[in-house]
């Protein structure tokens, strides 16, 4: 009798869960080494659902003295289970997830405080033994978090107890109160007499005085923004983000992803080669890079599991390739983008990067939310939400090229545009007019209304007109809403046949087996102060016309699908009108 197919952890994010009940464990635990040899202290940032806390829980689980009796059958058959490091089971375990706490700002001192207090009776329940009737009375009587922790650091240190503290999530309500209710909330709990930059005033002493009874701390978050607020400028301990031995830490390295895929015979259930559901699942899931020397770029852990359990359940891909639970909050941008409902320079700046596919810049380890604005911060800060990954050195002068790792990101990315447009009065279209047209584009080849559509909104939206200056602004006008639904992959600048075609829509047939056109678009630009003459227009048309032959060319096209009809329209813009349309 065949063993029974493990469960998918999709969501599930314990590690003592994962492995009693027999769940598919991807095995993390060798970084336990390299994090034990990085520091003391550790500050660790990832963009939301990578895998952190899972990260957490695995630390949790082998480093608490009271779990001695556990650790063959939690890591058993695991790396760390045949190489454990002298500190196994050797530390009282005090962990935080501040994602627990209620964002609301009339009630987030109290939910801190009471959350806090119960980790604290927890913790002291747990190690009763270790700790006096007298003193546990003394805790209970405290009112803050952080006058509680000083106690623990000072009765620790007194008796010689070795102490190891996890904060999962540390930014995660602070994130909010600054999306979702402005700075002023945000400054009042992070500064001055803030509850929250209290209790980090005494983990940040905890961590710099030598025997206080802080053995080793792990913090994990997506952005150093709340610790640079929170202590004055990171100072709390080693922010390892960007080493190379971290990049797989929070991650599925594509050796990873495969032997999973192989485990519940993904291919099989697909129909398709392993090769093509790898490359498949890396054009929309992977190609994260969180270091200049990653030898291997990595998944998205939950996009992953999201995709199989999809699979395993359906027996074909997912309705919608992007995960809801994945979406970065549009809030956590919609903030950054605009001030009293005009579009800033972070707008611009994200426009840019959708329109050139990169950005090169330097990747702050820190900046307080006060510059959060600027431009090189923006750029760290979308590097750190995971919409922005690095692709390579700028020449080694500490400055990356950025690039949008993947299609999920992508497709958030044109959104954020889109969302942003609308919501300042800038430009709305009737989406299910678009799925209409896109569906039409791509099942009967009738590619003329799309574009159509978009012509008559900006001649009669002129709001919009003003972004609209340019080649590549055009492009990723279009890029915009071309991407708003999934019938295509479409991307800018496309290298085909030694040359790079300008919008490159290629058909999605593993989502939509009957799909039938793709498109190669050439788009010409005449700027508005440039007058327009018929040979100046047929000149164009011409060389498009010539562009386009060369790139149908390319013989990866016919691999792509054998039906698939390639339609090549040739698009002219004169300023922000569309004056010529046609193949």
């Amino acid at each position: 009798m065949s063993e029974p197919m493990r469960e998918i952890p999709y969501g599930v994010a314990d590690f003592t869960a994962i492995r009693q009940e027999n769940m598919t464990y991807v095995d993390k635990t060798r970084f336990i080494v390299e994090l034990e040899q990085a520091g003391r202290f550790l500050f660790f940032l990832r963009p939301r659902r990578s895998g952190k806390s899972l990260m957490v829980s695995t630390l949790a689980s082998y480093y608490d003295r009271g779990m001695a009796d556990r650790f063959e059958s939690l890591f058993g058959g695991t790396w760390i289970g045949r190489s454990p490091t002298p500190e196994k089971n050797q530390h009282m375990m005090l962990a935080f997830n501040f994602s627990a706490v209620r964002p609301s700002p009339d009630l987030v001192e109290a939910s801190f405080e009471q959350y806090t207090q119960t980790i604290f009776n927890g913790f002291l329940e747990r190690y009763r033994e270790s700790f006096s009737s007298a003193f546990v009375a003394s805790v209970a009587a405290m009112n803050t978090a952080g006058d509680r922790l000083s106690a623990l650091f000072d009765y620790c240190r007194r008796e010689n107890l070795k102490l190891y503290i996890l904060i999962d999530e540390y930014d995660n309500f602070t994130n909010t109160i600054l999306t979702t209710h402005g700075r002023k909330m945000y400054h009042h709990i992070t500064h001055g007499d803030g509850f929250f930059r209290y209790f980090f005033n005494v983990l940040k002493e905890g961590a710099s005085m030598q025997d206080s009874g802080l053995a080793r701390l792990f913090i994990t978050g997506v952005t150093p923004v709340t610790m640079d607020d929170v202590t004055s400028g990171f100072n709390i301990g080693i922010q390892i983000s960007l080493e190379p031995q971290f990049q797989a830490i929070a991650g599925f390295t594509e050796d990873e992803t495969a032997d999973v895929l192989t485990t519940y015979r993904i291919p099989q259930t697909l129909g398709m080669p392993t090769e093509d559901v790898l490359t498949l699942m890396r054009n929309w899931y992977g190609s994260y890079r969180f270091t200049k020397k990653a030898k291997q770029a990595v998944f998205n852990p939950d996009m992953v599991l999201y995709f199989i359990r999809a699979v395993l359940r359906y027996g074909a891909l997912p309705d919608e390739m992007v995960d809801q639970n994945v979406r970065t909050d549009y809030g956590k941008l919609h903030y950054l983008l605009q001030i009293q409902k005009q579009l800033n320079g972070n707008f611009n700046l994200l426009k840019g990067v959708v329109e050139d596919g990169y950005v090169t810049a330097r990747i702050a380890t820190g900046f307080p939310v006060k510059q959060v604005a600027e431009t090189n911060n923006f750029v760290s800060l979308l590097y750190y939400l995971g919409l922005l990954t690095i692709d390579e050195e700028d020449a080694g002068r500490g400055r990356y090229v950025l690039t949008i790792p993947n299609q999920t990101v992508a497709t958030m990315m044109y959104g954020y545009l889109r969302d942003a447009w609308e919501a300042n009065d800038v430009f709305r279209l009737q989406m299910i007019t678009l799925d209409n047209q896109l569906n039409a584009m791509a099942f009967q080849g009738d590619w003329k209304p799309f574009f159509q559509t978009l012509a008559e909104a900006v001649k009669h939206q002129t709001a919009i007109r003003d972004f609209m200056d340019g080649e590549k602004v055009i492009q990723g006008f279009l890029l915009a809403y071309l991407c708003a639904f999934d019938y295509f992959i479409a991307r800018s600048e496309h290298e085909l046949h030694k040359g790079f075609c300008d919008l490159f829509l290629e058909p999605f047939t593993a989502g939509y087996p009957n799909i039938r056109h793709g498109y190669l678009i050439e788009l010409k630009y005449i700027k508005r102060s440039e007058e327009m003459t018929d040979t100046l227009l047929q000149a164009m048309v011409t060389e498009a016309e010539t562009q386009l032959a060369q790139y149908r060319q390319d013989p990866r096209l016919a691999k792509i699908g054998g039906e698939i009809e390639w339609i090549c329209p040739v698009l002219v813009f004169h300023g922000w009108e569309l004056v010529y349309y046609d193949t």
